[in-house]
């Protein structure tokens, strides 16, 4: 889990994220996840936290889970040095193939930061839409990082991962 954790850290927070485009610094301070959110995610029923590694090393990650008749992605990171190269994509990709074949979900979700313009961008370009629903940024929470305006909050996007029939 200590792995985990500087992953995510690394991507989104301090110096390290700066070097990656994923970087939320010029949004939020404090921590992105610590070893009792990741423990909790890896320990929930319905839920998975997939790694990509080589040679033992922890290049990305990301958690999915059952949400009703829905996946949910998130806690998702690669190494700022490896950004870009294709290893965020292949990772997205097997989130979704387990929700739509092992756990048969016909769509994924995510919220994203609304003010995260290239990284909306990004997920857009992988089938994603934004569904127009948002939530609340938890402000006052430093689980979630301690934020450097006033003005944030999470936007809901969604993919379809097989075709409903009627």
């Amino acid at each position: 889990m200590p792995a985990i954790v500087a992953l995510v850290e690394s991507a989104y927070r301090g110096e390290s994220g700066q070097r990656g485009w994923t970087t939320e610094t010029h949004l939020l301070d404090g921590q992105r996840t610590d070893t009792e959110n990741v423990a909790g995610l890896i320990g929930r029923p319905g839920s998975l936290v997939l790694l990509a590694e080589r040679d033992g090393v922890l290049l990305a990650c990301c958690h999915i889970e059952q949400q009703g008749g829905y996946g949910y992605f998130g806690m998702f990171a690669v190494d700022p040095e490896l950004q870009a190269a294709g290893l965020g994509r292949a990772l997205l990709a097997e989130a979704e193939r387990v929700a739509r074949d092992a756990w048969r979900l016909a769509a994924m979700r995510m919220t994203v930061i609304e003010q995260r313009a290239e990284l909306i961008a990004w997920y857009e370009r992988r089938g994603y839409r934004l569904t127009g629903e948002t939530r609340p940024f938890p402000y006052g929470d430093a689980r979630f990082g301690i934020p450097r305006r006033d003005d944030l909050r999470f936007v809901w996007m969604s993919k379809p991962l097989r075709e409903v029939t009627a």
